[in-house]
């Protein structure tokens, strides 16, 4: 006698003698998820981002780069993302390397594929687990360059002061949303 479980994309299978475990995962490469995501670490590496989009039911990469505008041309009304991306912030005395796992759900993508986005994304940050700050995003001005960098600023604890540092990073989202009209 035998019984099958299903529990968040593993399934069980159990019999008397054994347990068989098998992944059901939507990533295809899950090697090559993890070099792309390790080089955008990696800081000898012109390479400050990956994207990973849907081919069929499989999560596949869709490319790496350098220029962030490149990165944003994968974000299309139809496509369903997930983005690894490298910033450099701080000020002149200390610069650093940030993180922004970004989750792209276009407009015009269907309700049932939306549902999928929020369950796969669970095996994608897996593989992408070192980030900080997530973005899940519909529209283009929430992912502008400027917008992405202020919030990892404010994300990294680092806004300390009389409080001008926080009215500045205010007035650089409002900036860059305002560009983008």
């Amino acid at each position: 006698m035998s019984r099958l479980f299903f529990t968040l994309g593993v399934v069980i299978l159990t019999c008397y003698s054994c347990i068989v475990e098998v992944q059901c995962t939507p990533i295809a490469n899950e090697e090559e998820m993890r070099a792309a995501y390790e080089e955008v670490r990696n800081d000898d590496s012109a390479i400050t981002w990956a994207v990973f989009i849907y081919d069929g039911k499989n999560i596949i990469l869709g490319g790496t780069g350098i220029e962030y505008d490149e990165m944003l041309s994968h974000f299309t009304d139809d496509a369903r993302v997930y983005a690894y991306v490298r910033l450099e912030t701080g000020d002149v005395m200390s610069r650093r390397a940030k993180f922004a796992f970004i989750t792209w759900i276009g407009p015009s993508v269907s309700p049932l594929k939306k549902a999928k986005v929020s369950t796969d994304k669970a095996f994608v940050k897996q593989v992408m687990s070192q980030f900080g700050k997530e973005i899940l995003a519909d529209d283009k001005s929430e992912v502008a360059k400027d917008v992405v960098l202020a919030l990892l600023e404010n994300a990294s604890g680092a806004a300390y002061g009389t409080g001008m540092k926080r009215i500045n990073l205010l007035y650089k989202i409002l900036h860059a949303l305002r560009d983008l009209e």
